[in-house]
């Protein structure tokens, strides 16, 4: 009685019997007798009608109040209902029907029916939506399912609706009450869980409820257990849940009503006709023992075997000891004897036609667990299916979070592999040993490395820097200029200064720092300006306010110029990393490699091919023939395809084309730190300095750049790789990809590296897929001008 309410509990019989008052006016003579002798029962105890808060009145009156609710709780049904006379936000129940006492008196002396979940910050607000439908007249829809949960004489939960007949209610304001508006009420609505807001709008005790409320009760254990089947099968983390098989046993114990019975799970490993131990927080396996997979044909006998696997029907045991004797120790019987079970029901848990595990039910008690009620089953299977295959997407996708933890995305070439080592990594862990994700190397694979780079893109990008800068100054300038000829004051010309020595400085030279140096300035000595200026002046105001919307949200300055390059950079990257990963698609259908890119400025990739990669496939030096041959194409259509895309840019710029050939196998080993691959061993190093360096490399004697406009460059050490891609490019000259315009080239040495040669073969382009006119770079750029 001490709970903080809205409403004050005034325990009244009024509206009822004001019923009777007009009944015992009927000309029906039974009914005005019956009315006339409820009213002449109450009419010594007027505060029935008055209404009263000392709930020990109810057992004072209790004899008086049978008889005023005799017709609302009638006796011949009373060993049927469950039912009940209550105030239910005050959890006072009275006048119960006998069942409802007898489920309470097999409950324990000492229990107390309490409505499952009600908070008193929750049950505050549903009371106040109560007040706020009945008396102030705003429509919520406030109604929610209300629960007992009460054990019987064996201790199994069972549970109960409750429905509420409140037509002898009313609610009556105090002087605490307040006027509400619409608006109150949709703050209320949009804050539902402020209790703070709602016990100010609808303040404690500003109301009472005077009546009683008439509860009725169902018996919904069961459609409640299937419920919380559900609810306990579909939730996350099921594994690593220390309360989730303790609590779907209970649930199942109500659900069957047998207190002795347990509950486990096993796998169906289908390649190796196998069960297995489902690794988790409390999950055993009354099959497996202690074992952690078995031979289906060790574990079943073969009528077990034939009914759960191969039927995939419910295998139900009622009495172990029988069929123990009758089979002298077979299995399944003779371990569930020894661990002293004596009825028994196995489910096959079964997806789409596929065994994918057992539900294993068992109990202490023989003939408890039967074929009879083994069809209960049927209302629940479906959600254990639904877990078990949830649970295998999870897993899956477990073993690909942790990969993507520890590894970062992986290529599905080589996912076999991280797939393998986050398995082990998984039952580390659960089995309590410290889980390490080992280094991954691939012995003895061949490189092939290639990349389109955007030439000239630092200039490109500086020169939008520059542009975009000196515009965003020349506007604040202008708005300066314009302050100062409003206001004469010295700060505004001092800016003006600053801004022109900006403006000439950038001009001239951009630096590393210009662009966060007017950044600085614009947000230390500017703004604050242009603050005041807009209190100021109107046309002031209006001309910073043009300036601001100049500006971009997310970099905070002036980006029209290098949002052009920015965006024509993405489209370049998009269009060509589209290119190359479609043709990847088909290419690891000749033969599995590990394949990676990068978008830079351009598009940079990495390929590894050799019999380590392939998981289950021979590998042979004609796979990396056909792969080196199938990168040439690949390199050309993207240099076709970007010159096709290059007239739509916003800032017009070109690429260049460069392959690295490397014969000799190396190893790669997966970095735990940087989340890639990378080459393994001092001696395969060389492999990666040639890369990083070969793209700012010169002609021998000269100072001409490797990689040109129109030409793809294709860099090498060796005289066989020379006479391999020469064989290339005049198959690929003969299908359109070359020009005639081939030549061999000594490349001038690199830090630590020296010897590279290089063959430059100009590309002839299309102007769309389907044109069978060629053209080189210089013709095609005329002809997209035409």
């Amino acid at each position: 009685m001490n709970k903080e309410m809205p409403i004050q509990m005034l325990i009244s019989f009024d509206k009822l019997l004001q019923q009777y008052d007009i009944m015992a006016k009927s000309d029906d003579p039974f009914l005005s007798s019956r009315a006339r002798y409820v009213l002449e029962t109450q009419a010594p105890y007027p505060e029935l009608r008055e209404g009263f808060s000392d709930v020990r009145l109810l057992e004072k009156h209790k004899d008086i109040i049978r008889v005023i609710l005799q017709d609302s709780f009638a006796e011949v049904l009373s060993e049927n209902e469950i039912k009940a006379a209550s105030m239910p936000y005050f959890d006072i129940v009275f006048n119960k029907s006998k069942r409802f006492q007898k489920i309470l008196d097999n409950a324990g002396t000492d229990f107390k029916p309490f409505i499952r979940d009600q908070e008193e910050g929750i049950d505050y607000i549903m009371a106040s939506t109560v007040i706020l439908k009945f008396y102030y007249g705003f429509n919520l829809d406030y109604s929610r399912p209300y629960f007992y949960d009460i054990p019987d004489a064996k201790g199994i939960i069972h549970h109960y609706r409750i429905l509420y007949n409140a037509d002898f209610m009313d609610i009556l304001p105090t002087a605490l009450a307040k006027d509400l508006s619409q608006a109150d009420v949709d703050k209320l609505l949009e804050n539902p869980e402020d209790l703070g807001l709602w016990k100010e709008m609808i303040p404690p005790n500003s109301f009472i409820s005077k009546g009683f409320v008439i509860s009725n009760m169902f018996d919904v254990t069961a459609e409640h257990t299937i419920s919380e089947i559900k609810t306990n099968l579909i939730s996350s983390d099921k594994r690593g849940s220390e309360t989730f098989i303790s609590d779907l046993q209970e649930t199942f114990r109500s659900f069957f009503k047998i207190k002795e019975l347990k509950i486990g799970f096993v796998t169906y490993n289908t390649k190796d006709n196998q069960l297995e131990r489902v690794y988790g927080n409390g999950i055993e396996s009354f099959l497996l023992k202690e074992k952690n997979n078995e031979a289906c044909n060790h574990v079943l006998c073969v009528g077990s075997y034939d009914k759960i696997v191969k039927e995939k029907g419910y295998f139900a045991i009622s009495d172990v000891d029988k069929y123990y004797k009758i089979t002298e120790g077979a299995e399944p019987y003779r371990s569930l004897y020894e661990q002293g079970i004596k009825s028994a029901i196995f489910a096959p848990i079964v997806n789409e036609g596929e065994l994918l595990g057992v539900l294993e039910l068992v109990s202490t008690v023989k003939n408890q667990l039967n074929g009879v009620n083994a069809t209960k089953l049927d209302d629940v299977m479906p959600y254990i299916v639904a877990a078990v295959v949830r649970s295998k997407i999870e897993e899956e996708n477990l073993i690909d979070a942790i990969i993507q933890n520890e590894c970062t995305s992986v290529h599905s070439s080589v996912h076999w592999r991280f797939e393998e080592e986050a398995k082990q990594f998984i039952i580390d862990g659960l089995e309590g040993r410290q889980p390490s994700f080992k280094e991954i190397v691939f012995k003895d694979v061949y490189p092939l490395y290639g990349q389109i780079d955007i030439k000239a893109s630092s200039q490109a990008r500086n020169t939008a820097i520059q542009r975009d800068l000196m515009i965003q100054l020349s506007n604040i300038g202008e708005i300066l200029n314009a302050a100062l000829k409003n206001e004469k004051l010295p700060i505004y010309e001092e800016l003006i200064y600053r801004i022109d020595k900006y403006v000439d400085d950038i001009k001239e030279t951009l630096f590393s720092n210009s662009e966060q140096t007017v950044f600085d300035f614009v947000n230390a000595d500017v703004l604050p300006i242009f603050d005041h200026l807009k209190k100021q002046n109107k046309e002031l105001s209006d001309l910073i306010d043009a300036y601001e919307k100049t500006i971009n949200a997310e970099t905070h300055s002036y980006y029209d110029h290098r949002k052009q390059y920015d965006d024509s950079v993405m489209r370049i990257n998009k269009k060509l990393a589209s290119v190359i990963d479609k043709h990847q698609e088909a290419a690891q259908q000749m033969f599995p490699h590990y394949y990676e890119r990068y978008k830079t400025d351009g598009i940079e990739h990495n390929i590894y091919i050799g019999s380590s990669i392939a998981e289950d496939k021979d590998f042979d030096p004609l796979y990396l023939k056909n792969l080196r041959l199938w990168q040439l194409q690949v390199m050309c259509e993207m240099e076709n395809k970007y010159y096709n895309l290059k007239p739509e840019l916003d800032v017009q710029l070109d690429v260049a084309s460069l392959i690295l050939v490397y014969s000799t196998p190396l190893s790669i080993r997966f970095r735990m730190d940087e989340k890639r691959f990378d080459v393994d061993g001092t001696y395969n190093a060389r492999y990666e300095i040639i890369k990083k360096r070969i793209d700012k490399s010169y002609i021998k004697g000269t100072n001409e750049r490797l990689t040109q406009k129109g030409k793809l460059s294709i860099v090498y050490s060796q005289k066989k790789d020379e006479l391999e891609y020469l064989r290339y490019i005049s198959f690929l000259k003969s299908k359109g990809y070359f020009t005639n315009n081939i030549e061999i080239v000594d490349l001038e040495g690199l830090q630590g590296v020296s010897g590279l040669k290089a063959i430059r073969a100009e590309i002839l382009y299309k102007k769309n897929a389907e044109d069978e006119q060629t053209f080189t770079y210089e013709d095609l750029m005329e002809e997209l001008k035409t």
